[in-house]
């Protein structure tokens, strides 16, 4: 299972970088605390999320960010296209 999720992370991470989304792992306090989202800053498409997130939350955070884009022309796994139409 955590193969998978890191797997999944990682093609998740590569379809954000494909649509030209940057994804952060930053130190997350103070005002700033959650878990992430997306954002855009000056122009750009970024996904923030706390570095301390697991694995799971890390995948649960960066899918539910892109779900909003078209992702059809970019080929994802049955199991990450799955997530992003949940």
């Amino acid at each position: 299972m955590a193969g998978d999720v890191q797997k999944q992370l990682g093609e998740l991470e590569q379809l954000a970088s494909n649509l030209g989304v940057r994804v952060c792992y930053e130190s997350m306090t103070g005002l700033s605390q959650g878990s992430g989202g997306l954002c855009k800053v000056r122009g750009e498409w970024r996904v923030i999320m706390d570095k301390r997130l697991k694995p799971a939350e890390r995948l649960e955070v960066l899918a539910n960010s892109l779900k909003g884009f078209d992702t059809e022309a970019h080929f994802v796994s049955p199991q990450v296209r799955a997530l992003l139409e949940a």
